[in-house]
């Protein structure tokens, strides 16, 4: 079997692509907020549980892309390892099953102390990491890959960090699961959105192509403001104002929202390559809403 050495590091780590992984390391940081108690350990091997299946999911849809012939020299994002040739397929896939590994193993000590029940989550992500873009009927390819974005890295993700610490989930953990869940798709819709043309002309009907450039715009913007509204919902739950302070980064929200419907150089939306740091904006919107929403906590503690 070959394993995953056969390229340089930048070439793993630009794989692994570290624009998207604030959408693991959010949920897991306001769950851990919310939860009445806190366990470091437990609160790391979450961490390392939602890091290791981000990775995954990304190294997946690499690996299969490529294969499937969806990844073309027409791509306007980032360069893609298996499709330019850079990694070869196996070593991709199989650096995606070592990855699912340290998911699972970093899970089953958490439910070897919290709850068995955990792994039969666990169980769940590690198939849907694998058939979002794998297997013969990939859900990306059914528009379902936003809705497994907002059940695993938002709902399973923040209610699951705070139950690991609680063994109960603090009802505050809900309207947050959500908000963290809407700002991870919100990152994807910008990356189909951006790999709209190529992906309708290869056959992947991703929920961008599904819906049409116009509709998938206003989605973005409908997923960000969600998020937002959600914050009043988390506060009033927890007793707490204190994580109310993440609102003032809503601002931030409206520059890649306008850019997203207004911008570019044909002023109907960026498009393209332009969509690139839009992708990245929303990122870091993701993970400012979540250290400024475990501030607050911290604050309120």
């Amino acid at each position: 079997m070959e394993v995953p050495v056969a390229a340089s590091a930048r070439v793993w780590l630009d794989a692994a692509r570290p624009a998207t992984l604030p959408a693991a390391l959010s949920p897991v940081l306001v769950g851990t907020a919310i939860a009445d108690a806190f366990v470091p350990w437990r609160a790391l091997a979450a961490l390392i549980v939602a890091l290791a299946f981000q990775v995954a999911v990304n190294f997946a849809n690499d690996y299969q892309d490529a294969t499937r012939g969806v990844d073309t020299a027409e791509r306007t994002g980032p360069r893609r390892a298996v499709a330019s040739g850079t990694v070869s397929a196996a070593a991709m896939r199989n650096a995606a099953a070592l990855a699912v590994v340290i998911a699972c193993a970093a899970g089953l000590a958490l439910a070897a102390t919290v709850s068995w029940w955990l792994i039969a989550v666990g169980a769940f992500c590690a198939l849907a990491a694998w058939a979002y873009s794998g297997g013969p009927r990939p859900y990306a390819s059914a528009g379902l890959g936003e809705a497994f974005v907002f059940v695993c890295f938002g709902l399973v993700a923040t209610v699951g960090s705070a139950f690991v610490h609680d063994a109960a989930v603090p009802p505050a953990a809900w309207p947050a699961a959500v908000a963290m869940g809407l700002l991870a798709s919100a990152i994807l819709v910008a990356n189909n959105l951006r790999d709209l043309p190529t992906d309708e002309a290869a056959g992947k009907r991703t929920l961008a192509v599904r819906l049409g450039d116009r509709p998938t715009r206003w989605l973005y913007v409908a997923l960000l403001t969600g998020a937002f509204v959600c914050l009043p919902f988390v506060a009033w739950l927890a007793g707490e104002w204190q994580p109310l302070i993440a609102l003032v980064v809503g601002l931030q929200a409206v520059l890649p929202s306008q850019a997203v419907l207004t911008g570019g150089q044909s002023g109907r939306g960026a498009a393209g390559s332009e969509l690139v740091p839009i992708l990245m904006a929303t990122a870091r919107l993701q993970l400012l809403v979540a250290l400024l929403v475990t501030l607050g906590f911290m604050l309120a503690a």
